[in-house]
């Protein structure tokens, strides 16, 4: 019995030491080698400078040169993407076309994409920055063809508008505003021209203008944005300039053709005994006068 149990004991050691002589004496694997990561470096490197070059060239064109001047500057190279050889060239010189072209074809569709994405932003800045369109009135009719334009600024000229905390926004018309608007709508067109918006000029006129004196009403997007300040171009009325007075508390400051300004007395509501406007009619009925006996 004891003979038995020995012999099953000697021979289980036996087995775990060969298992432990053959694991230990079994070779590790090797570990994975690492990729030389050199390649992928240069070509990281390869896109970062072709994009920061791109974006140099990019920066530099937008300031020195106009967009008409880089399409001008760049038309010869983008016309050598499609290069192509003629009838009678040999073989080679087909195949060394085909190369130049594919070549070119890439650095050609990137001034193309410069182009079309400037060209873009122009238009959206001109779009703050001007006008929105180069005829902000009509066209008079035949008869009216002798018919005089008064330009009129809005805050500070007809009205002074305020804002405080107990009351919010206040708007108060200038003394002789009424009279002024109705007396000289027999002579002039009657405009007014302000850099306010529109959500706010309009419910200010239905309230002033209740006699419908003021033919048309021109806001912020009719202005020209320059250096900070929104400026009057009356050059976009479509109108004889000759023919066009512009009157405000701020004229000289505000538009951009001084020949045509008259400057009055900026009002605010404190000035409740102001009679600038009242004064301004017999001038301005003088000169409309004047003007028409020229004719």
């Amino acid at each position: 019995m004891s003979l038995g149990i020995l012999r099953s004991r000697a021979i289980s050691l036996a087995s775990k030491r060969f298992l432990c002589t053959n694991a230990a004496s079994a070779p590790l694997p090797p570990p994975p080698s690492a990729a030389s990561p050199s390649r992928w470096n240069f070509l990281k490197y390869a896109v970062v400078g072709a994009l920061t070059g791109g974006t140099a060239f990019a920066g530099y064109a937008s300031y020195a040169y106009s967009l008409e001047e880089v399409e001008e500057k760049t038309r010869s190279f983008r016309e050598s993407a499609k290069y192509a050889a003629g009838d009678g060239a040999t073989a080679l010189d087909k195949f060394q076309g085909l190369l130049y072209s594919t070549a070119m074809t890439v650095p050609a569709k990137a001034v193309e994409l410069y182009l079309d994405a400037r060209r873009l932003i122009e238009e959206q800045v001109r779009s703050y920055t001007e006008p929105y369109t180069d005829k902000l009135l009509p066209d008079l009719l035949p008869q009216e063809q002798h018919v005089f334009t008064l330009v009129l600024d809005l805050n500070e000229t007809l009205i002074h508008y305020i804002w405080t905390r107990d009351t919010g926004w206040q708007t108060f018309k200038r003394p002789g505003v009424d009279a002024f608007l109705e007396h000289l709508a027999q002579f002039y067109e009657i405009v007014v021209y302000t850099d306010e918006q529109n959500m706010f000029v309009d419910p200010v006129i239905e309230r002033l203008d209740t006699k419908h004196c003021i033919r048309y009403r021109l806001s912020r997007p009719a202005t020209k944005y320059q250096d900070g300040k929104h400026f009057r171009d009356l050059s976009k009325l479509n109108r004889n300039p000759g023919k066009v007075l512009y009157l405000s508390g701020h004229a000289l400051e505000s538009c951009l053709q001084p020949e045509n300004c008259l400057p009055i007395k900026a009002w605010q509501q404190q000035d409740i005994d102001d009679t600038a406007l009242l004064d301004f009619i017999p001038f301005l009925e003088c000169k409309h006068s004047l003007r028409y006996i020229e004719e």
